[in-house]
């Protein structure tokens, strides 16, 4: 295949793997896409060393980072560049009431407490402070593609990756978003349609794809619900150069997810999952369940606003992590988990993605010869 994507990346095919689990990244870079590990749950110690082992298990191929740097966070206007001092902030701006009620929820499920050295991280790389720590490493090591996660990343991040050879992504539920991100000089947008897990918007692939293709003069990826070539066929019709897929990696047989989650998914419908501001503060489309529930009864105190929320519970689902109530776990996933019922190799989703793709455009041009 031969899109203006593969063409500036040097890849096979248009496939971009967005996961957390380095195995996945590698095991994707190898098969002709281009895997692109999520840094967000990674200390920059802790980065660097599943950036060095990429770099030892690629096989010389390309492979990108993501990291979150938002806009607009609570905390952005305190003037605090340290991230202890940070942490410190804004620990302080959790309601009493918050904790209160994340404490009774997890009582009524007999959820056990950690001991104290097993505490949850309360506050990742959902800042600005924390996320620029592990642009730097990234930066270090021989990354074909920065993406930022959350609105534009700011101009300088994208000045230095520039400087470092490296392309530069940002995700877009908008057209109004794709051109703001334009406008500070990334090289391509993920259109990301509701259907995504993780942080989305409101509107769908379907219509959001040709919208941001209109809107903006550079390569756009189609996301969100897509996990097989007739969806990547279907985006790549409405204008897009490749694809961004992520939940369909939580399955394959490299990834590190949890056996419990593993289970859910493979089991779950199109309808099991849910825009929820429970886990971040920000829309995240999630696994549905009590957890989900329970942020939106009636005595729930309402979410707080990204970090805050994360740091409220993170301690909590971790505590759900290693517990028994697999009713509370929940994680991100998009609704293409509906088609998801059994474990394949990343290299086999890889190959079944383009014989799909394939074969649907076989399909398409049959109809126009008839």
């Amino acid at each position: 295949m031969r899109t203006r994507v593969t063409d500036m990346f040097g890849i096979e095919f248009p496939i971009f793997a967005f996961s957390h689990c380095r195995d996945v990244v590698a095991a994707v870079s190898r098969a002709g896409g281009m895997g692109v590990l999520g840094a967000l749950y990674f200390t920059p110690d802790e980065l660097e060393t599943e950036l060095k082992w990429i770099d030892d298990h690629v096989g010389g191929m390309p492979y990108g980072v993501d990291v979150v740097m938002p806009a607009s966070y609570e905390g952005a206007d305190l003037g605090v560049d340290s991230p202890a001092d940070l942490l410190a902030r804004l620990q302080g701006m959790i309601p009493a009431g918050h904790r209160e009620f994340v404490d009774a929820l997890l009582a009524k499920h007999g959820v056990a407490a950690l001991s104290g050295d097993d505490a949850g991280r309360a506050l990742l790389g959902w800042t600005d402070a924390t996320a620029r720590p592990q642009v730097e490493v990234a930066l270090r090591h021989p990354i074909a593609l920065l993406a930022n996660a959350l609105g534009p990343p700011p101009a300088d991040v994208v000045e230095q990756a520039h400087a470092k050879g490296v392309k530069v992504a940002a995700l877009a539920s908008t057209p109004r978003h794709a051109t703001k991100q334009v406008e500070v000089g990334v090289d391509m947008v993920v259109a990301q349609g509701t259907e995504a897990g993780g942080h989305t918007g409101e509107i769908s692939t379907m219509v959001l794809i040709p919208q941001v293709v209109d809107a903006v003069d550079v390569p756009v990826l189609a996301a969100g619900g897509i996990g097989d070539g007739r969806q990547m066929a279907a985006g790549m019709a409405l204008g897009a150069d490749g694809v961004w897929t992520g939940s369909i990696w939580l399955t394959v047989e490299e990834a590190d997810t949890s056996e419990v989650v593993r289970r859910r998914i493979l089991a779950a419908t199109s309808r099991d999952t849910v825009r929820s501001r429970s886990w971040t503060g920000k829309p995240a489309r999630l696994l549905k369940n009590e957890w989900t529930d329970a942020w939106e009864a009636a005595d729930s105190p309402g979410t707080l606003p990204m970090p805050l929320q994360f740091m409220l519970v993170s301690d909590a689902l971790r505590r759900i992590g290693r517990s028994d109530a697999t009713e509370l776990t929940t994680f991100p996933a998009g609704q293409i988990i509906g088609t998801m019922n059994q474990v394949k190799s990343a290299r086999q989703v890889v190959f079944d993605m383009i014989e799909g793709y394939v074969e649907a455009m076989e399909r398409l041009g049959r109809i126009t010869a008839d």
